[in-house]
């Protein structure tokens, strides 16, 4: 079903990137500092190794032209022109505190987004390189930095904390956090899929809808925690999708297709899903749908105290315990009817742990970049939808 591009690396690929435009170049990052730009087709343009052979972590274009692709690799970010990999026409060491685990671009090119491992996230002036903004409330390694579409002064970052932080940059402090580890423990529908160990929400990547309005963050636990943000860039509500049966690892929104709610995922289970989250309860309107998939499903209404109460004591406990049971399986039913109907719209089985996902219209045609444990790229299709 995918394709593969090869003889582009020689160790693991960890991150993919792509220019704009519908000729536009793909870059990627592997172990040992190598980086790759190809075609649409998957042929080979320029090959690099950066001195050091620092792990290039994070490669993305800016979003201005296809003539600044941004690399990340220890501390470090470089700048080159992806048509020319000879040398980089910018470089900025000690960009991060320690070494560089993501970076983002916002809208129109100026700034750049860093997480790192010492928790801190750092907005870089570009060109040129300068600090202007140094972000710290994290308590462990930031993983993840997005911007937030139409809004130029919100920025949201995820860590391995379990936090996930919506900052205004005006005034460099958190406009809200939110704790993972705790909707989880608050989240009484948080039951054990096949497979799948109980494992802590450490958050991985995060993506924001092009909107602006929803953010999709994929965490250790197998989910992808999604929140919905209001006026005022105030929390409104939140929620997750049931995505992987191990750590999910990546989470991107798909910004070409028919609404901005489409998804795609990847996990440690070797699996990439497309959601259609449109209809999602954290997403769809209020007053549309039910509750979110984060809580528990609602019983069905019984009648008033007093009367249930002198029936129960008429009733022996076999009668008791048997409409105790059968309402816990008609709970049963519809919960897994409500995941039934919000599953993924797709759903391929790629059989490695997948690094990153990158979606991108290909030649016409809507695919799915996926890095993994290998040095070759799958390209998967999703254009059948």
């Amino acid at each position: 079903m995918g394709s593969l591009w090869s003889e582009g690396h020689s160790s693991s690929i960890l991150c993919v990137g792509g220019s704009p435009g519908p000729e536009g170049l793909i870059a990627s990052g592997a172990e040992g500092g190598e980086v790759t730009v190809w075609t649409q087709e998957g042929a080979v343009v320029r090959r690099l190794v950066l001195p050091g052979q620092d792990d290039v972590t994070s490669a993305a274009f800016s979003p201005a032209g296809s003539a600044h692709l941004y690399v990340s690799h220890g501390d470090t970010v470089s700048v080159f022109d992806p048509r020319n990999l000879k040398g980089p026409a910018e470089e900025f060491q000690g960009a991060g505190e320690e070494e560089i685990n993501a970076l983002a671009l916002n809208e129109t090119g100026s700034a750049v987004a860093l997480a790192d491992d010492s928790g801190a996230v750092r907005i870089l002036e570009v060109p040129g390189g300068k600090v202007c903004r140094t972000l710290r409330r994290h308590t462990n390694i930031c993983s993840s930095v997005a911007f937030r579409p139409h809004r130029p002064n919100n920025l949201v970052s995820v860590g391995l904390d379990m936090q996930v932080i919506l900052w205004g940059l005006q005034k460099t402090r958190p406009l809200w956090t939110l704790n993972l580890q705790d909707v989880a423990e608050e989240d009484d529908d948080h039951q054990q899929r096949p497979g799948q160990l109980f494992n802590p929400p450490l958050a991985h990547c995060v993506s924001v809808s092009s909107c602006g309005n929803v953010l999709g963050c994929a965490a250790e636990d197998g989910r992808v925690h999604l929140m919905r943000i209001g006026s005022g860039s105030k929390l409104e509500q939140q929620g997750a999708v049931k995505a992987h049966t191990q750590g999910a690892s990546q989470a991107h929104f798909v910004r070409v297709y028919s609404h901005p709610y489409w998804m795609v995922t990847g996990g440690n289970d070797g699996h990439v899903a497309l959601w259609d989250l449109s209809k999602h309860p954290v997403v769809a309107p209020e007053g549309k749908t039910g509750k979110s998939h984060a809580t528990a499903p609602q019983r069905r209404k019984g009648k008033s105290g007093g009367k249930r109460r002198e029936q129960a004591q008429e009733k022996s406990k076999p009668e008791q315990k048997a409409e105790r049971e059968e309402a816990e399986e008609d709970d049963e039913a519809a919960a897994k009817e409500q995941e039934e109907k919000s599953g993924p719209k797709l759903s391929i089985s790629h059989g490695e742990k997948v690094n990153w996902l990158y979606p991108a219209v290909l030649k016409g045609e809507l695919s799915v970049i996926v890095a993994d444990q290998s040095p070759n790229l799958t390209v998967y299709p999703l254009s059948q939808l």
